[in-house]
């Protein structure tokens, strides 16, 4: 891998670089903007429950400003790689106009295949197949069903490999490769270029997965076009594609600064508190541009108790989001070289212990919050109600009254012309990660008669 041979226009659906107008990454970026997949994310849960009177972030949200800062970080790379001369003639225009519409466009799409209900929507799919395994459908055990890699790919859901098939799978009447995008968004969302049965916690590429076997060949080609490092067959491993570590590092810095933010309004943690950890990290920081009284004596000349987190919320992602770049270029010959094992905000907090408190008072009061738990264990319970509906009935060959009509419910667009149970089965996984929190606990209390169906 060079800085050079990682680029490319190509995009899925068998497409090359157009010369319209708009630019290739720019079009990835309008696509996900208008698409209904990534509109759906506004009424799915980031980490609290969807909002009465106060405001808190959902998934689009949240995406809208990873995208933000994605696209500061990838100017930011694509200037300082040109001026290492890292980058040939003949590419410094994409480093110097385009990366940042590829990072952009790639934090737009990280959380688009993630289900309902946060990542107990993840856990419900996962825990469904695990704790039903041997249960018999048609006189065979639901293992029995799969091959072993694929029922690792139905006990590992994962949010991030269920974006790689949202965007790339071609769905029933809908376009050719799916939402085609370049390969070089693709590969920037794939934090973990591996197959399920490949998963390491050891390693950052192999934490967890960003495929499942049915896009394993499409995955396989953008590896091999953007020249991606090979690091095993079998299981299929390769090196992560550098521009990852920024998506990531968008996706990071946004949550851990804005969870406090959001939890501060909900009053689980204290504005003081928050303000004080706010006005110590920029302190800690210490970047040259931030001139800690000034940013003390405009907080205390603010007079709204949310809009002074709000200004020392936006004061740590610029700073944070200068210490991620700065941090990617000191090890950038380890990032192209694939020998990086890090996240860069992983490295940040190991590094500072006030980044490492954010972190640890987050997990104690806010991921573990009597609300954040309530609504985990209701979306644990619709998820997996649904799926004891759905998986039975698409699995079956002879199909009794009520599961040809559960199937009746299942929308044209998921229907598949494949017989193998594996692609039956992630049909139906297709249409319930895809619901909103709303339409999910709708659909659940329809189908298990707590509410009676009316004309719509």
């Amino acid at each position: 891998m060079n800085w050079n041979n990682i680029i490319s226009g190509k995009r899925t659906g068998g497409s090359e670089t157009t010369h319209e107008i708009r630019t290739d990454f720019q079009r990835d970026f309008d696509r996900l903007i208008f698409s209904s997949a990534f509109r759906r994310l506004q009424n799915k849960t980031q980490i609290f429950p969807l909002p009465g009177s106060t405001f808190v972030h959902n998934r689009l949200t949240h995406s809208l400003e990873v995208a933000s800062v994605g696209r500061s970080l990838g100017k930011m790379i694509g200037k300082k790689l040109i001026e290492k001369k890292f980058i040939n003639t003949d590419n410094e225009e994409f480093y110097k106009y385009e990366l940042q519409n590829v990072i952009a466009s790639a934090c737009l799409a990280h959380d688009i295949g993630n289900p309902s209900f946060g990542h107990s929507g993840e856990k419900a799919i996962s825990n469904y197949f695990i704790d039903n395994k041997d249960l018999h459908i048609e006189q065979k055990k639901l293992i029995d069903y799969f091959a072993q890699e694929e029922w690792n790919d139905l006990i590992s859901f994962e949010g991030n490999a269920n974006s790689f098939r949202t965007l790339t799978k071609q769905f029933n009447g809908k376009s050719d490769g799916g939402y085609s995008l370049t390969y070089m968004t693709l590969a920037s969302i794939m934090k973990y270029p591996c197959e399920s049965t490949a998963i390491n916690k050891k390693n950052k590429n192999t934490k967890k997965f960003s495929f499942f076997q049915a896009e394993k060949p499409i995955a396989i080609d953008i590896f091999k076009k953007l020249n991606i490092v090979s690091e095993s067959e079998n299981p299929l491993i390769f090196k992560r594609h550098p521009f990852v570590y920024l998506t990531e590092a968008a996706d990071d810095i946004c949550y851990r600064i804005v969870d406090f933010e959001d939890a501060q309004r909900l009053n689980i943690i204290s504005n003081d508190y928050v303000a004080d950890m706010f006005l110590r990290l920029i302190e800690k920081i210490g970047r040259p541009e931030d001139n800690i009284q000034i940013i003390k004596d405009k907080y205390l000349n603010i007079d709204d108790r949310n809009e002074k987190i709000s200004y020392l919320r936006a004061k740590c992602i610029n700073s944070l989001t200068l210490e991620s770049a700065d941090l990617f270029m000191r090890n950038a010959d380890s990032i192209i070289n694939g020998n990086y094992n890090n996240g860069l905000m992983d490295d940040l907090t190991q590094k500072n212990e006030l980044l490492q408190e954010i972190e640890d008072v987050s997990i104690e009061k806010i991921y573990n919050h009597d609300t954040v738990i309530q609504l985990e264990l209701t979306g644990y319970k619709i998820m997996s109600d649904l799926l004891s509906l759905f998986v039975p009935a698409i699995i079956k060959k002879e199909t009794d009254h009520k599961n040809e009509k559960i199937l009746k419910l299942l929308p044209k667009q998921f229907h598949t012309e494949r017989q193998e149970n594996y692609h039956k089965v992630m049909s139906v996984l297709d249409y319930l990660s895809g619901m909103t929190d709303p339409y999910a606990i709708e659909l659940y209390r329809k189908l298990f008669g707590i509410e009676i169906p009316k004309h719509q």
